[in-house]
């Protein structure tokens, strides 16, 4: 069984791989604590919908990889978790530059948490705001998650 804490931290210091839809998007992890994240993307013309301005899937996936890392850096040995929901609003629109979605829990539960991200360019101007609904799956629940 995996121990997801251990193993965040390890992408953190650049001891193991980032997930393959980190290299696929382009984000990376850049902090980390139980309960906190945060993802930098360097949003390019190759993130763009087709009206020149950034995916809303991108944004999406920044914000739900933060809330995912931040939940866990959190978990005990031998707990996973899945996501049950997320939600996002897309404040303003952003083309290129750098992204941060820095993620936090709004409730942790022994077994359903809530976690939210805020998503901000450069200027520190917010682009999206998220929330995550998650489950944290232990015993034979977590076994190959």
């Amino acid at each position: 069984m995996p121990d997801l804490p251990e193993i965040v931290h390890r992408m953190l210091e650049g001891e193991t791989y980032h997930p393959p839809v980190a290299k696929l998007i382009g984000f990376r992890l850049t902090d980390v604590g139980p309960g906190e994240a945060r993802v930098v993307l360097e949003a390019g013309e190759e993130h763009a919908n087709p009206m020149g301005t950034l995916h809303g899937g991108i944004l999406c996936d920044i914000a739900d990889a933060a809330m995912g890392l931040a939940h866990a850096a959190s978990l005990k040995q031998g707990e996973t978790f899945t996501t049950l929901g997320l939600q996002i609003q897309f404040l303003r629109p952003h083309w290129t530059g750098e992204l941060v979605a820095d993620a936090s829990y709004v409730k942790r539960g022994r077994t359903i948490s809530v976690l939210e991200a805020t998503v901000r360019d450069e200027e520190d101007r917010g682009i999206a705001r998220a929330t995550s609904t998650v489950m944290t799956l232990r015993d034979e629940r977590a076994e190959g998650r």
